[in-house]
């Protein structure tokens, strides 16, 4: 059974996009289809200028690597790592020279200037998803997905987690696509995509002329 069918999405440079839909509309698996975490099983797909449809697992995370950073709702963060070393791991492997600085600058950046060297057991949630924040945007991505990033947060936390999302994401010039079910979060971005059984069914970026 397909999850998706007949999607045909164009997304522009510097865009905010939220993908909107009740759970099981197929949102969080469009959006690891666009993030090359999963595979489509047809069609054609193009990011960051890279034929994602033609790679391979290897070929994906390489396209990946500098090109795209996302968030998840699970933090997902390495519990023997301080929050530090989770966001200079990643650079590191991707010969970045200077990961430890950049790593700081970033979580200077998200207001964990002061936390650095903490485990994520001995962060709050809102601090660790703003480490993963941090983390996805290291590399300064040209793309951030996120998938229901104040999902695992209460609403005074998940609002300020908002805020540096937009905010960072704003500053690094990224195009921004984030998977909510959240109508006040989704209305903060410049477009709205709706899906509904795997299908979109409202796009407020189409051109009703088209």
């Amino acid at each position: 059974m397909d999850i998706l069918r007949g999607i045909d999405l164009r997304v522009m440079s510097g865009e905010a996009l939220a993908l909107l839909g009740p759970s099981g509309s197929g949102k969080s698996s469009l959006l690891a289809i666009l993030s090359g975490l999963e595979r489509a099983s047809s069609g054609s797909l193009h990011v960051a200028g890279a034929d994602f449809a033609a790679l391979d697992e290897d070929g994906l995370a390489a396209a990946r690597r500098g090109r795209i950073g996302i968030v998840l709702q699970a933090f997902h963060l390495l519990p023997t790592m301080t929050a530090v070393e989770n966001v200079a791991t990643p650079l590191e492997l991707a010969g970045i020279e200077d990961a430890m600085a950049r790593a700081e600058a970033e979580l200077a950046a998200v207001g964990l200037g002061h936390r650095l060297h903490h485990y994520p057991a001995q962060l709050s949630g809102g601090e660790q998803q703003r480490v993963a924040i941090a983390r996805a945007l290291a590399p300064r991505p040209a793309i951030l997905f996120a998938d229901e990033p104040t999902g695992n947060l209460d609403h005074a936390t998940g609002e300020a987690v908002a805020d540096l999302l937009f905010a960072r994401a704003g500053d690094a010039g990224a195009t921004f696509i984030m998977v909510t079910h959240d109508e006040a979060l989704a209305a903060r971005c410049s477009r709205i995509v709706r899906l509904a059984d795997g299908r979109i069914v409202s796009d407020s970026g189409s051109d009703p002329a088209a």
